[in-house]
């Protein structure tokens, strides 16, 4: 009988989200677990610095470090030629192509499924018009293509985990749809409610709105800037991303429009406890950064379409749009500002989602 080894597979390990800290969990819960990864950059990625990870050949090409943008026709073959005859259980953590692995019948797999990849199902379009636009015409037929036998592999991809675990009911909804696949009970990711116990006393509630993420175009945090820019309200921007430039087009050069990009721990914490409310109006797939607001005791603005809007009660811990559009967001922004907010129910809430439970979960069902 073979030990009882444990591998851990991630997409890319290259940069720090929500989707990192799903990992750093799971790594807590199967300490002596190897990472395997297509690329990996210590330098954009010292949270991970200490394991031990295995990359695939792509690592050997410097640009597909930090530009993972590059890999899509590449990924499937980077996943299929790792070896995990010595692994008993392999969790694959994937919005991508790790739950592409090939493991023998002795080895289980179980995907805990961020969401069926958006660039190939439930964004296809999206994609298209926001990250592929630059593409001349005359190319566009060749990468229709290329994304349609990405798709065919995909699909052939989300057969061969063991058991599919979704992160929200959304993408359990996404991978029923666009993979025909049952998944087991939904698992949402833990937040780091400990991170905003550190500081014993609720800061003082300010005047500004706050978003915070990766900035993309499909978090639609234009729309929020447009809103506020259009009611005279202040907002802060936490993160960097490909969308930066364009945001800050259209921000122009209001005094209104704050971009902190990258922050410490500590900033973001006081940040998030000092805000009038964290608004995420994207069609997110969960949104750790909405129970991470409840858990500095602030409520928060959701799209009800969301994964996020899963875990936010209306009216208790924040406000749920039904519509994504500047007219809702006028409404939710009202609706915040002339509610009183209990903080300790905000954070109550927050606390069933916490690192604990979800490590609890894992060691349980494993």
């Amino acid at each position: 009988m073979k030990p009882h080894k444990v591998a851990l597979v991630y997409d890319r390990v290259n940069t720090f989200g929500g989707a990192e800290r799903v990992l750093i969990a799971l790594k807590k819960v199967f300490p002596d677990a190897d990472i395997f990864t297509s690329v990996s950059s210590v330098k954009h990625a010292q949270w991970a610095a200490d394991w031990n990870v295995k990359t695939s050949f792509l690592q050997y090409i410097p640009l597909f470090r930090t530009h993972h943008q590059l890999l899509g026709m590449l990924m499937p073959i980077a996943f299929e030629s790792f070896d995990f005859s010595d692994y008993s259980l392999v969790i694959s953590v994937t919005s991508e192509a790790a739950k592409g692995i090939i493991t023998k019948p002795s080895t289980l797999h179980v995907c805990y499924l961020l969401t069926p990849t958006r660039y190939l199902w439930s964004h296809a379009k999206e994609y298209e018009k926001d990250y592929y636009k630059g593409i001349k015409k005359f190319l566009l037929p060749l990468h229709r293509i290329v994304l349609s036998g990405l798709r065919r592999w995909d699909r052939v991809a989300s057969m061969r985990p063991d058991i599919i675990v979704p992160i929200s009911h959304v993408v359990k909804e996404r991978c029923e749809k666009y993979y025909a696949r049952t998944c087991e009970t939904v698992v949402y990711p833990p937040v780091g409610t400990e991170l905003f116990k550190k500081e014993n006393q609720l800061a003082t509630k300010g005047a500004q709105y706050l978003c915070v993420g990766r900035l993309v175009p499909y978090k639609r945090i234009d729309l929020v800037i447009q809103a506020c820019l259009d009611t005279g309200r202040e907002l802060k921007i936490i993160g960097m991303g490909p969308d930066m430039k364009r945001l800050k087009q259209v921000a122009g050069s209001s005094p209104l429009i704050h971009f902190l990009g990258h922050v410490s721990e500590q900033e973001l914490v006081h940040e998030y406890q000092a805000c009038k409310s964290v608004v995420f109006p994207g069609e997110e797939d969960f949104g750790i950064v909405a129970l991470e607001a409840m858990a500095a005791g602030r409520p928060v603005i959701v799209y009800s379409r969301g994964g996020a809007a899963e875990v936010v009660r209306h009216g208790l811990t924040g406000v749920v749009m039904m519509e994504q559009n500047r007219r809702a967001l006028f409404k939710a922004f009202e609706q915040i500002e002339k509610t009183t907010w209990d903080s300790r129910l905000l954070q109550k809430e927050a606390e069933k989602y916490n690192e604990q439970n979800f490590m609890k979960y894992w060691r349980k069902y494993l």
